[in-house]
Parts: C-alpha cells; sequence; structure tokens
C-alpha cells in the first residue's frame, strides 16, 4: 500500500526531547518499512494543531482527497494529527477511514483508524483526541497563570517597549531595562510634541534631523500613546502598574494626550513651517489668528479680517521678538531681590513638608488597602469562592483605583521634586531670561512664552499680553522699581 508520511511540531513543542521533525519521520519510515508500505510523500512543518486556521495541513489534506487509490496515512502520535476534537479535518479523516478510502495509522501510540475499527478501538482513539486537546488546554491555562503572575508583579510578558529592551539573566531568567539611548528619544518626542509648537510630520523630521530615525506617522503615533512610558503596562485591554523605570512623568504624558486629541481641530494655513509664533498671537480685534507670510526674506503677521476689514497693520518677526524681548528684559532681577525671595521661600518650607506628609500617609494607606483587597480577590477565585465574571469586574475595578493612587502618589511626588527644581528654575530663569529668548531655538523660544506669557494678541501695531504667575509679580516689582530699564512704548500688558 503507499503512504504517506506526516511529521509536525507546534511552537512550543520544538524543544522537547525526541518528539522533532527528524525524530518523528525516522519512526514512521522504520514504521512504514515494517509494514511494507511504499512512501509516496512526505510532509514535515510548523503548525499549532490547536488553531482553526491551519493551512499547511490544509495543502496536505487537499493532497490526500486528491489520490485515487487508497493510502495510509502515517502519523507519530494522536495529537500529531490535532489538538482541537472539534476540529472538521478530524471528521473527514475518520469518516474516509471507515468507508475504507484511507487508512490512518499512528505509530507510536499503535493505533490504526481503517474500516475494520471495532468499538473499543473508536473509544480509544476518542479517548487519545480528547487526551491531546486537554493537553493543550492545560498548556494554555499554565500560561495564562504564568502571564497572570507576570503581571501581577508588575512584570511585562511581551517584547520591550521601544524605549526599554529585553535582555538576559545569568540565572536564565529574561528582564527588561531601560535603553539608555532610545529612552532620551521618547522623553525628547513627548517634550518637543508638548510645546504644541510640531505637527506630526515636523517632529518626525525633527527626529530624522537629530537622530537619523526615519520613524512612519504611525510609529510616532503609537509611541505619543504608550502609557508604558509612565509606569503602567497595557495587556488585553487591562492596565497594570509595571515595575521598571519610566522614562516620563504622568503629567507629561497627559498634556501630550490633551495636545493631540485637539491639535487636528486647528487648522494653520502654514502648519508645516516653523513659524517662531505660529498659533501663538491673535487679532486683538476680531480674535483670529494672525497668519505668517515670507516676502523678501522676511516674516511677517497679520490678521486676515475674515469677518470683516477694520485696518489690520502687519507686524514683521523681528519688531514682535523685539518686543516680547523688552518683558523678558523686565523679569531679570538682581542679587538682592534673589536672596530676599529665597528667604522667603525657605519660611514656607516647613508647612509644605507637614502637609505632604499628611496627604502622602493617607494616599499610601488607601493604596495598601486595595492592593490587599485584590490579593483577597484572587485567592477567592483560586478557591472557586467566586466566578471568574465577578473576578473579572472587582479586578478590573481595584486595578483603576491603584492606578489612580498611583498616579496620585507620583503626582505629590513630582511636586514636592518639582517644588524645588521650579523655584531654582525660575530664580535662574528672572537672572538670564532675556539672554534665553533671544538665543533660543524655535521650540524652547515658544515653549519659554507659553511659560511666561498668555492671551498674546496684536492691537494696531502693538502686542499685548497677560503674565503668567509668578512672573506677573515679577514684572509688576520690575515696573515699580523708581529706575527701570528702557522699556519699549508699544508693549504693554493687559489693563
Amino acid at each position: 500500500m503507499n503512504s504517506i508520511v506526516i511529521a509536525r511540531v507546534s511552537t512550543e513543542e520544538q524543544k522537547e526531547a525526541g518528539n522533532s521533525l527528524p525524530a518523528q519521520i525516522a519512526r514512521i519510515e522504520k514504521y512504514c518499512q515494517n509494514k511494507r508500505f511504499i512512501i509516496i510523500k512526505r510532509f514535515s512543518f510548523d503548525e499549532s494543531a490547536y488553531k482553526d486556521q491551519r493551512s499547511d495541513f490544509d495543502s496536505i489534506l487537499e493532497f490526500i482527497l486528491n489520490q485515487k487509490e487508497k493510502i495510509a496515512v502515517c502519523f507519530d502520535k494522536v495529537d500529531r494529527l490535532s489538538r482541537n476534537v472539534f476540529d472538521k479535518r478530524i471528521s473527514m479523516l475518520y469518516e474516509k477511514a471507515l468507508k475504507d478510502e484511507v487508512e490512518l495509522h499512528f505509530v507510536s501510540d499503535g493505533q490504526v483508524i481503517n474500516s475494520q475499527l471495532s468499538a473499543v478501538e473508536k473509544f480509544n482513539f476518542s479517548i487519545s483526541l480528547g487526551l491531546a486537546k486537554y493537553y493543550s488546554d492545560a498548556i494554555s491555562d499554565n500560561v495564562k497563570r504564568a502571564i497572570e503572575q507576570k503581571l501581577r508583579k508588575g512584570e511585562f510578558p511581551g517584547k520591550a517597549h521601544y524605549g526599554y529592551k529585553n535582555i538576559g539573566l545569568p540565572d536564565g531568567k529574561k528582564d527588561i531595562i531601560v535603553d539608555e539611548f532610545a529612552s532620551q528619544i521618547v522623553n525628547k518626542t513627548y517634550e518637543l510634541y508638548a510645546t504644541s509648537g510640531f505637527s506630526m510630520d515636523l517632529l518626525r523630521q525633527k527626529i530624522n534631523t537629530d537622530y537619523g530615525l526615519m520613524w512612519s506617522k504611525g510609529f510616532l503615533d503609537k509611541v505619543l500613546k504608550d502609557h508604558f512610558y509612565y509606569g503602567i503596562m497595557v495587556w488585553k485591554g487591562r492596565m497594570y502598574k509595571h515595575k521598571y523605570q519610566p522614562i516620563i512623568s504622568k503629567s507629561l504624558f497627559d498634556q501630550v494626550q490633551q495636545i493631540k486629541s485637539g491639535f487636528n481641530k486647528k487648522r494653520f494655513k502654514y502648519a508645516g513651517k516653523p513659524y517662531i509664533y505660529r498659533g501663538l498671537l491673535r487679532c486683538g480685534h476680531c480674535g483670529l489668528s494672525m497668519t505668517p507670510e515670507k516676502h523678501k526674506g522676511h516674516v511677517y503677521y497679520h490678521c486676515t479680517q475674515y469677518n470683516g476689514k477694520h485696518g489690520a497693520k502687519w507686524l514683521s518677526e523681528e519688531e514682535i521678538t523685539r518686543q516680547l524681548g523688552s518683558v523678558f528684559q523686565s523679569i531679570r532681577l538682581d542679587e538682592h531681590t534673589v536672596q530676599k525671595i529665597t528667604e522667603a521661600l525657605r519660611s514656607v518650607h516647613e508647612n509644605k513638608i507637614a502637609f505632604r506628609t499628611k496627604q502622602y500617609d493617607e494616599l499610601t494607606k488607601e493604596h495598601e488597602l486595595y492592593a490587599q483587597r485584590k490579593e483577597k480577590l484572587y485567592l477567592d477565585r483560586l478557591d472557586g469562592r467566586i466566578t471568574e465574571d465577578v473576578y473579572d469586574k472587582f479586578f478590573q475595578s481595584f486595578q483603576d483605583k491603584i492606578i489612580e493612587l498611583d498616579a496620585r502618589l507620583a503626582l505629590l511626588q513630582e511636586a514636592e521634586d518639582n517644588y524645588y527644581i521650579t523655584a531654582t528654575y525660575i530664580l535662574e530663569l528672572a537672572k538670564r531670561a532675556y539672554e534665553l529668548f533671544i538665543r533660543s531655538e524655535v521650540e524652547e523660544r515658544r515653549q519659554l512664552l507659553k511659560l511666561v506669557l498668555s492671551n498674546l494678541r496684536v492691537e494696531g501695531k502693538s502686542v499685548r499680553y497677560d503674565a503668567i504667575k509668578p512672573f506677573d509679580t515679577l514684572l509688576s516689582y520690575a515696573h515699580s522699581q523708581p529706575v527701570l530699564p528702557r522699556q519699549d512704548s508699544n508693549l504693554q500688558p493687559s489693563s
């Protein structure tokens, strides 16, 4: 009788001793030789027998169905045929065997399925299929439990996200650490986008220029929406806190999401060109955005007067920079004033520490409470005291609460850190504001403007503004001094 040899491994089983493709083929060939079968075709492939989609096996099945004579289809074991008792391919081959059109031989199991099959042999075959499915189900359950345990420990069970990298440990285990170079790119990408000075295309160009990376718009969008960077991993729609070092803060992530959600609503005619004040200036008369245009090497801003003519003037970028530069000249502080501010900050420090400690203790206590509830919920599920649906419902609510508390604790710590950083930064900025404004790149200058001023608008040929705290105090202080540096008469704060 003619025969075909079929050897199969699944991805999970490739490393199993004695179950490799060559080992299976050798056993089947020896069996066919003893049976005096003539081997007309050999098939060996790597494919799961548990899934419905089995393209490799379907091509083999087509070959079997096209044979005009009865053949012996030889496998090493029943589980090499299938691990799914509901697979329609199994019933098809089984029916053909009972009709004496084929014979199914399972070498290592010692089973033969043909038209002479007894009731006991039919039962044994069904048991073999059931055991094969049980084995796959058990593997699947073990994998799910292992993944669930990793997630509970804050370990990510998949490939490291961009900005991180997978490493092997001396004990053979795997871990994820921050990729020093890629993480800097991620952090810079978020910081640049948070300035609102970059469209996706401009940001891709900036990344390419600075780092030589040709990111697609889709990949950049994925990076800018990845919760992993501030400490949260998402697995099958659920959010878990991970144990790895965050690359950005939650507040920076939220800021970027807010800008992303509103960026497409703002349609700038020149959105692709890096004009310094694009989107920052409005007409003081009608409220429309000032439009930048380039003429003879110089950039001018003007109102389109779309809602009606009102005699709007054109203002050069150089003139706007000169007027705004005088604001930053005004907030410069002398050393004596800096010392007085420093002493005032010290006096506030003690009360701030007591308030922060109380908040931290309350949040930590609540965090521990929900962590204990989640642990008890897990044990209740293992012991069968609750159903999986109930577990899923309460697990997600507890997890969401823990994530919320983690975010509040992180913000509290960030506020603590930023208290000192910001105080130092403001004092340093007050001494070097004008120099920073004049010499900064476009995106840094835009960021500096949004840090100090808001509601920038043009009335005639004058730029008006609202100062943001605490810079409004610094500007008021500067204007209250008996001797002031020369101020531009056109630039005025709001009345």
